[in-house]
């Protein structure tokens, strides 16, 4: 362990491993298959890269972006490890380089694509090296059930079959049980070793607000942008032509604004992303093209002006934000018509429909956390399942509404809620409670929190707040009754209608 800590310091030159970091490198050390998942900045490419120096020998690995093996490429040797890759963008002379610099022996980190490791010739060509390690990084891409599944890594299981020797490090920032399992049948994993470690950020403030409208969310984001004067802002929508609507009124506002999306050119995406990274803008608006291996350290504030498709999404993207280990604020603004945004691009996707069920499983489930009233910092650990678990954060909008890091909700907007005050109940969910039915949502809330805590779930899958207050208001007295409550689906009535009926009953 030493020797570890001084490959750690002197080549690295960091003081300790950051939580999960020594028992996945542990485990590949002892010619494990393992399946890692760290957030967003929780030092995933240590892990492996740590490998090649510490065996001396050579690390494959499978990375989708080109952008980011370069970044990799340039931070390894400015550390003076040995490192290449081999990509589309590339000459001949250049890849003989790296194949060249491979030749001489010893500690080597090679970052190249998933259709480059299907190549006949370099399938023969990896039978005969010395590999220490087979990294996927983002490998929820290998999943269909993945937020961001890709085809083209739907071959890597061949790697186990030409090198059944080499264990396989599987790595991604977000994946949940359903995910996990499906990277371990889509590489033919050994019996792999889950790692889940470090989904809580305790710099991070998580605030939800429902918005009436996209004007009530514009002053949200102006208040947002106003109250964060220094460091880098981050704000994600859902289509291009918001982002470049958003970002023209905001240009209007506040200087060094810029926006990002795939519709852009390639050549134009690489000088936007240059100018974010070199501060020469500080707002970049984005749509969710922009951000896989970024690591801009001093990201203050995120903010989703829409739902992005589901949690995984989420979560990836608010951990942009304070990898630093400054306090940063991660804002999620909702509203009734982010959800038909979504389902449009479900409704209009020829995914398979085992897939297309998990989708609108993925999103309803996102709606629920939106809704939720629970710590929700807690709720995230619960819904990844991590190792560890806590109660109450402390900064959230749930534990602590009244923190300054909270974006506070412009005062314009009582008077939007005024005016819609007479919607339906299940849309209301500011309306005032009688003292009765205070008390029984209080008491509904603590049997789905022990509910929860029985099945290891978060508490948003159980039952929304905006469900509960639904309940209550409406008295349900029956089975049947509960079909018309906000959120209460054939499955939810089967599974709690009497435990809650019960709970009503006794309130």
């Amino acid at each position: 362990m030493n020797q570890h800590l001084d490959i750690l310091r002197d080549t690295f030159q960091l003081s300790d491993f950051r939580k999960g970091q020594r028992e996945i490198i542990d485990a590949v050390l002892a010619k494990r298959d393992v399946m890692a998942v760290l957030p967003t900045g929780g030092g995933k490419s240590l892990c492996y890269q740590f490998i090649a120096t510490c065996e001396e020998k050579l690390v494959i690995v499978v990375s989708p972006l080109i952008a980011l093996m370069r970044d990799q490429v340039h931070s390894l040797g400015r550390l003076g490890v040995a490192t290449g890759s081999l990509h589309s963008g590339q000459s001949d002379e250049e890849k003989r380089d790296v194949f060249r610099n491979i030749s001489r022996g010893g500690a080597f980190v090679l970052y190249l694509s998933p259709e480059r490791a299907q190549k006949p010739g370099f399938k023969t060509w990896i039978k005969t090296q010395n590999i220490a390690l087979f990294a996927i990084d983002e490998a929820h891409c290998v999943s269909q059930w993945g937020h961001d599944f890709r085809e083209e890594y739907g071959m890597l299981s061949e790697l186990k079959s030409l090198r059944p020797d080499v264990p396989i490090l599987a790595l991604t920032a977000s994946a949940t049980p359903i995910v996990l399992d499906d990277i371990e049948r889509s590489l033919a994993l050994s019996k792999p070793e889950r790692q889940v470690h470090g989904f809580y950020r305790p710099n991070l403030y998580y605030q939800v607000e429902t918005c009436a409208d996209e004007n009530e969310k514009y002053r949200f984001i102006f208040e947002a942008v106003t109250k964060t004067p220094t460091g880098r802002i981050l704000i994600y929508c859902g289509t291009r032509k918001q982002t470049e609507e958003l970002a023209r009124i905001l240009s209007s506002k506040f200087d060094r604004v810029a926006h990002y999306h795939a519709g852009l050119s390639s050549e134009l995406r690489t000088t936007i992303q240059r100018a974010y990274i070199d501060g020469d803008s500080r707002i970049l608006v984005a749509t969710n093209a922009f951000g896989m291996g970024i690591d801009q350290p001093d990201v203050r504030l995120v903010i989703h002006f829409q739902l992005p498709a589901n949690i995984d999404s989420l979560y990836q993207e608010m951990g942009r934000a304070g990898r630093d280990g400054k306090p940063s604020t991660c804002l999620l603004l909702y509203s009734k018509a982010d959800k038909g945004l979504q389902s449009y691009f479900i409704t209009n996707s020829d995914a398979p429909q085992a897939v297309i069920r998990l989708r609108w499983q993925n999103l309803e489930a996102l709606v629920a956390y939106a809704e939720g009233g629970e710590c929700r910092h807690s709720e995230i650990l619960a819904y990844y399942k991590d190792k560890q678990r806590i109660g109450a954060c402390g900064h959230c909008d749930s534990c602590r509404p009244n923190s300054d890091r909270r974006v506070p909700r412009p005062a314009f907007t009582a008077a939007i809620k005024l005016r819609k005050k007479k919607r339906a109940t299940a849309d209301a969910p500011g309306e005032a409670l009688s003292a009765e039915n205070s008390r029984a949502l209080h008491r509904l809330k603590e049997w789905r929190l022990r509910t929860a805590k029985e099945l290891d779930q978060p508490a948003f899958v159980i039952f929304s707040d905006k469900s509960l207050r639904d309940l209550v208001l409406q008295n349900p007295q029956s089975i049947a009754a509960l079909e018309k409550i906000y959120g209460f689906g054939p499955a939810k009535i089967e599974r709690f209608g009497h435990d809650v009926l019960r709970e009503l009953r006794e309130s």
